[in-house]
């Protein structure tokens, strides 16, 4: 569980509302998380798909920014990957998928000081999880099908479990077995 780190010297009103805000959604989630300095904080979600995706929330001088990773640049069919990623964008409320520089995919939004409520924070959260964590046997599937492949033949080669593939049996399975 985390600590407080609300204040800071300068902080407006609405940083620290907001912070407050923040920290009371987290311990009431009873989530795993941090706060290396006041208004930063690194919260852990733990997911069914994918084991947990990190969340960065930081509290600025006039918005509550979110970003969350959720792949590393796929190793093919990158146009798909990212067209699937901006018609899921249509979708998703409060939050949108985003490529950085690398190619690496996140979950981000950015929400004014303002409009920063308990509903609103779990519920960005929530729209978190569902995006990084719902969405990443898709991910994976698109831009990692050849990778999954191999993944699946060395194993069997060397009479390894292929148990934590079974989500991409589609993959790896031929279409008479």
């Amino acid at each position: 569980m985390g600590e407080a780190n609300i204040g800071g010297a300068g902080r407006s009103d609405g940083e620290q509302s907001a912070a407050r805000v923040v920290e009371d959604v987290l311990k009431d989630a009873e989530l795993e998380w941090e706060s290396p300095e006041p208004g930063n904080y690194v919260v852990q979600l733990p997911g069914t798909r994918k084991l947990r995706t990190t969340v960065s929330l930081i509290v600025g001088r006039h918005s509550l920014s979110l970003n969350a990773f959720v792949i590393r640049h796929p190793d093919e069919n990158e146009a798909g990957v990212h067209r699937w990623l901006l018609e899921r964008n249509l979708k998703l409320y409060g939050v949108s998928y985003a490529v950085d520089p690398l190619g690496d995919v996140y979950v981000t939004a950015r929400l004014p000081l303002s409009t920063v409520t308990p509903e609103d924070t779990d519920r960005l959260l929530g729209q978190v999880l569902e995006a990084a964590d719902g969405a990443f046997n898709t991910l994976l599937e698109l831009g990692f099908a050849s990778a999954i492949r191999k993944e699946y033949a060395w194993r069997v080669s060397r009479g390894e479990s292929t148990r934590n593939l079974d989500a991409f049996r589609n993959l790896t399975q031929r279409p008479s077995e």
